[in-house]
């Protein structure tokens, strides 16, 4: 899959970087997974490693503090280790299953994370929740109030996507494009992963950028790019061992009369590179506004997209 992929993916036209700290924030994030019980010594372990999660952080955030690199390698070694019991361990397989986890990790959301010495609602969701509420604290500690607010609402939304996932799965219902590509947005943990990368950058925007419309579109494209490029990244490994609706190559080929594989995969290739285009026009445009104030946010989104295209090619995690 990642010939096709070379192949029919654009390369996003932005230098790829990496952080100088990544190797040491890979082997800490290991000891911050483990030491939460996210893992253990063993299968998850080396599920874990092959993710490469600090590769993907160092390259999305090449530069910044080690500590806001270290915070953004936990949240994605806590995505991965979330997806993968949802996606590999059966616990996403039905919303009765799911709901009981991510009821308890919402109560840490809802506590903000709480107090590292009174980890109450933690305890109720075991290791998850209680790596959840030590990121909920860090964020806070980084960013104050508008940070954590931000990163528990955007959490929030993907822990309740994948409970829409999981009745998907229930039911074995496939959903349509257009619902596949809203929901994805979420189910990838893209917007929660973009807060802490610009809170890692010193350069978190404030409300009047927030909600400017060019920006909200391009918040939106790039999330859409980083997803659709790990989707056609990832198809083959999802396809081959365990197939699952959830693919925007499955949700294509799932809308077609004829579920042609081949012609879903071109039409993913080329929604991403349409996308992609889109993208490029509507930075041109902010860029063109002179106004430094959203270039901090511009260069995380860039970096981001450039970040999974090249982690893609060499995570074992799609091998």
């Amino acid at each position: 899959m990642r010939t096709f992929a070379v192949s029919a993916l654009r390369e996003p036209p932005f230098p790829a970087r990496q952080h100088d700290a990544t190797a040491r924030v890979a082997r800490e994030s290991t000891e911050w997974a483990l030491g939460h019980g996210l893992i253990a010594n063993g299968h998850r372990l080396h599920r874990l490693r092959r993710a490469d999660a600090a590769g993907l952080a160092g390259r999305a955030c090449p530069e910044g503090s080690v500590e806001g690199l270290r915070l953004l390698t936990d949240l994605v070694s806590w995505l991965f280790v979330m997806d993968d019991a949802c996606d590999e361990d059966g616990l996403g397989d039905s919303p009765t299953r799911l709901a009981p986890t991510v009821a308890a990790l919402l109560d840490v959301l809802d506590g903000h994370g709480g107090r590292a010495d009174a980890p109450a609602t933690e305890t109720v969701a075991g290791p998850l929740g209680e790596a959840l509420g030590d990121l909920c604290r860090r964020a806070h500690a980084a960013g104050g109030p508008v940070a954590l607010l931000r990163f528990v609402g955007e959490v929030r939304e993907y822990l309740l996507a994948l409970l829409w996932e999981a009745a998907n799965r229930e039911h074995g219902r496939a959903p349509g494009l257009a619902e596949y590509v809203q929901m994805r947005r979420h189910t990838g943990g893209v917007h929660p992963s973009f807060t802490l990368t610009e809170l890692a950058a010193g350069a978190l925007p404030g409300a009047t950028h927030r909600a400017e419309p060019s920006l909200v579109a391009l918040d939106l494209l790039a999330a859409d790019l980083v997803c659709w490029c790990n989707d056609v990244f990832s198809y083959g490994k999802e396809h081959l061992a365990q197939p699952d609706v959830h693919n925007l190559v499955a949700v294509i080929a799932a809308g077609r009369a004829a579920g042609d594989e081949s012609s879903a995969l071109r039409a993913a290739a080329d929604r991403f590179n349409e996308g992609l285009s889109a993208y490029l026009a509507t930075e041109a445009a902010l860029l063109a506004t002179g106004d430094d104030g959203l270039r901090p946010a511009l260069t995380a989104r860039r970096n981001w997209i450039r970040a999974t295209y090249d982690w893609s090619l060499t995570a074992a995690r799609y091998a």
